[in-house]
């Protein structure tokens, strides 16, 4: 079976679509899966429009922390809960279409544990850029990483991942950041435990608006990945 987990902060707007997308793509294929809605301490409709899917849907279950914890702790909490050999973390704008699970999967049949989006390789597609300054300072972000922590890995920051159920629990159990920052860091320990990550291209679309602060959370996520790497 397949776990697909969607961390979700007020996104009471977004998320319909998103949920009716994963849905109908994955019961088409006839593949068995669980859909793992979380719910990050919501101040909106959010709750409400999980509630209504798992009434429609045997297959949707809703996971909630009572407070805002952040992307990074939403996830850990989806991937602790999912029953399915392999766990799709996806963010709940899908700026990554669910049609690119399948170049995922075919990665993860071909040895990798983990299989990472990309939107920096040759034949990924951003058919909806960023603001330009988010571009260049992803850019920069994604060097610092490769120095610091994962060498050889060119978009961490994409939000599409598949891993392999057992790889997906180790490394989210005792995730040091509740944050956006989880990327690396889980990255950094499947790679540290001999995992192999493979980079996939992948078409992407912007989605706005982003809950990502370009100085704060660019701040944030720089200084976790200095602690993951001092710590080792």
């Amino acid at each position: 079976m397949l776990s697909v987990v969607v961390p979700c902060y007020n996104e009471e707007q977004r998320l319909p679509r998103t949920i009716e997308q994963i849905e109908r793509y994955l019961d088409a294929k006839k593949t068995p899966y669980e859909l793992i809605l979380v719910d990050d301490g919501s101040g909106d409709g959010t709750r409400q429009v999980m509630d209504a899917a798992v009434d429609r849907h045997h297959g949707v279950r809703v996971e909630v922390l009572p407070h805002n914890r952040g992307k990074g702790r939403a996830l850990a909490v989806g991937v602790a809960a999912a029953k399915g050999d392999e766990i799709l973390v996806t963010d709940a704008d899908l700026s990554t279409p669910i049609e690119e699970l399948d170049k995922l999967q075919a990665a993860l049949g071909r040895g990798a544990g983990v299989a990472i989006a990309s939107r920096a390789l040759r034949g990924s597609r951003v058919e909806i850029s960023q603001p330009i300054y988010r571009v260049l300072m992803g850019k920069v972000f994604n060097l610092i990483v490769q120095v610091v922590l994962l060498p050889g890995i060119w978009d961490t920051q994409c939000g599409f991942k598949l891993f392999r159920a057992d790889v997906a629990q180790r490394v989210f159990a005792g995730l040091t950041t509740d944050g956006f920052g989880y990327d690396p860091e889980v990255l950094f320990r499947a790679r540290r435990q001999g995992v192999k990550i493979a980079e996939v291209p992948v078409v992407w679309r912007n989605s706005a608006p982003t809950k990502v602060s370009a100085v704060s959370s660019s701040l944030d996520m720089l200084w976790h990945v200095i602690r993951v790497r001092l710590r080792g």
